[in-house]
């Protein structure tokens, strides 16, 4: 059944089918690589994985490191080592960050590795399952690694059909998540976050409200990138709504009588906070 948080739509129903997949994939991989945004590294993640793939090796790979706060990416890979999960920082569209991947991967299958070997596999592909919700790099990652390279190996044993295949350039077999593997709306916080980072269409949310949410987490703790961007003074304590009027009017999208066009001020603003424009920004920072 459909539900709504605001404007944001979700389907459980959905969701239940593609963990059936996911449940019925994992036997056919060796662990499993999630890729989360790491601008919300807390948003950007569904729960549920944590239970779905319970006992694979599983490595984080925080994308979007060139856009996001590179203090709080340390601090936020060094919070997943310290749960166990081995993380990694990486920007999958300009490639930066992919060469520590497979060392890392090597690292993580050490145990698994010498088995094979030890049974006289030497040869023997690591296989992963990717995962990752819609707008985290999942596709960029996968195509990054692959070179845009697609295996056909439904017809292996033990590989049910119909499954999406990719090998790299080291020969690991990667397997695209089955479905979309959507977070958890239920939060507020956590869809008005996806919906600043542009994970959720625009079309359906109120764009001066969202601004206006996204300078409310700005401006106390990013005042200088605020600054710097649109040429603004003094301190950025004003009222969020006030502060979108100052940003509009310094670009000078003004309607006739002098007034600010604070929807048009919206969404330059989300596009360049998108972008990277503003500056390098996390939205969730460590406790």
């Amino acid at each position: 059944m459909e539900q709504t948080l605001g404007n944001i739509q979700w389907f459980p129903g959905h969701m239940t089918k593609t963990r059936r997949k996911m449940e019925a994939s994992l036997p056919l991989v060796d662990m499993v690589v999630e890729i989360i945004d790491a601008r919300i590294p807390v948003s950007s993640r569904n729960p549920d994985l944590d239970t779905l793939v319970s006992g694979k090796p599983r490595v984080v790979i925080l994308n979007k490191t060139d856009i996001a706060d590179e203090a709080a990416t340390a601090g936020w890979i060094r919070t997943f080592q310290g749960q166990g999960i081995a993380a990694l920082g990486m920007d999958c569209k300009s490639g930066k960050g992919v060469s520590s991947f497979s060392p890392l991967i090597r690292r993580v299958l050490a145990d698994k590795i010498a088995q094979w070997k030890g049974k006289g596999m030497v040869n023997r592909p690591i296989r992963m399952m990717i995962a990752g919700i819609p707008n985290s790099g999942k596709s960029s990652f996968i195509n990054r690694l692959s070179r845009g390279g697609k295996a056909k190996v439904e017809d292996r044993p033990g590989v049910t059909r119909g499954n999406q295949w990719y090998v790299t350039a080291e020969g690991y077999q990667m397997l695209d998540t089955p479905g979309v593997l959507w977070p958890k709306f239920e939060d507020q916080t956590v869809a008005q976050h996806l919906a600043y980072t542009g994970a959720i269409r625009d079309e359906v949310l109120d764009s001066e409200e969202l601004a206006c949410g996204l300078l409310a987490i700005l401006a106390p703790r990013y005042p200088a990138l605020l600054q710097e961007r649109y040429k603004l003074s003094g301190d950025l304590e004003e009222d969020p709504w006030e502060l979108l009027q100052q940003i509009g009017r310094k670009r000078g999208m003004l309607v006739s009588g002098g007034e600010v066009n604070t929807e048009r001020a919206s969404i330059m603003l989300l596009d360049e906070f998108r972008a990277g424009k503003i500056g390098r920004i996390t939205l969730e920072q460590q406790v």
